[in-house]
């Protein structure tokens, strides 16, 4: 096997799932940290833990080769009280115990990649945002991106290299905001979302994983690195994307009045579908990252064949 150990903290959803399957085929063990339990499947094992006291999960990143931090509460729900100290809670709290793991260990992993958002940039429809010049937006969801990453590297971790991975809307098919997608597409609801003039940026669930795995092989990088394709698109491009690979000719638009409303039943915001995201991948695109979806066309009809 080319790897040893990876270790997937909150590996239990949708990205973890991806993460796993692609890791067990080319390390000698793929372990998720998780609040329950799942019947070992090859060589991807299942070991417990809270995500808030320290122990014996704590044993698995001994010389782990990767640690992928995936935790945090979905921000698909209303901004409450409660659900922002759950959504701040889930990320801050698992964040800093594996940083205190890490900091006592003599054999920590080689790479802890946290994968953050992207959506810690300004909305943005004048130019591209990216690791040098971006420009850090403001509002709750950023607030929770600006300290996830503050928790994530005030951690005195000297021998474990570290990378917050601002990850884009990754693309796949079993889960994630693919799906939802997909079917208002199919329902004949899939046309532009408010102007259809702001940004999407996206990433292929293989290239995700892919480029993962690539940061693993080059030491060189750390801090901060932007996770989506080199192509972000305006909404109205996306959706017609989507309907054209999935052979639907037609698509009600859905007027920013209308998802507020929708936003409001179905007790999410509406900043998921309007705010602009531009991010521009320079950190991988100058390192020499071979994207194998660049394009949304190209990543549609993969998605499409797969169906």
């Amino acid at each position: 096997m080319e790897y040893g150990k990876i270790v997937l903290a909150g590996g239990n959803g949708y990205l973890g799932g991806v993460l796993a399957n692609y890791f067990s085929h080319m390390a000698d063990e793929v372990i998720i940290l998780a609040r329950k339990a799942k019947a070992e499947t090859g060589n991807i094992k299942t070991w417990l833990w809270d995500g808030k006291n320290m122990d014996e999960w704590a044993y698995s990143l001994q010389g782990a080769d990767l640690l992928v931090n995936l935790c945090g509460k979905n921000v698909n729900c209303r901004y409450t009280v409660k659900n922002k100290k759950e959504i701040f809670d889930s990320r801050l709290i698992p964040t800093r115990l594996l940083g205190e793991a890490i900091e006592e260990m003599e054999n920590p992993p080689k790479l802890w990649i946290n994968i953050t958002s992207a959506t810690i940039y300004r909305h943005a429809e004048d130019h591209p945002q990216d690791e040098f010049t971006g420009e850090i937006g403001r509002g709750f969801s950023i607030e929770v991106c600006k300290s996830w990453e503050n928790c994530f590297f005030e951690t005195n971790t000297p021998n474990t290299r570290k990378i917050a991975l601002r990850m884009g809307i990754v693309l796949g098919l079993k889960d994630g905001a693919f799906p939802r997608l997909l079917n208002l597409v199919k329902l004949g609801m899939g046309g532009k979302q408010g102007n259809g003039q702001q940004y999407v940026s996206w990433i292929h669930e293989e290239d995700a994983a892919r480029s993962i795995e690539w940061l693993l092989n080059h030491p060189e990088i750390e801090g901060i690195v932007n996770c989506t394709a080199p192509e972000a698109i305006k909404n109205h491009v996306f959706m017609r994307s989507i309907r054209k690979a999935f052979s639907r000719n037609f698509g009600l638009p859905a007027p920013a009045w209308l998802l507020g409303i929708g936003a409001t039943i179905i007790r999410t915001e509406t900043e998921l579908i309007l705010k602009s995201r531009w991010v521009k991948p320079m950190v991988l695109l100058n390192n020499g990252f071979d994207f194998q979806y660049g394009h949304i066309d190209e990543a549609m009809a993969a998605l499409s064949r797969a169906r």
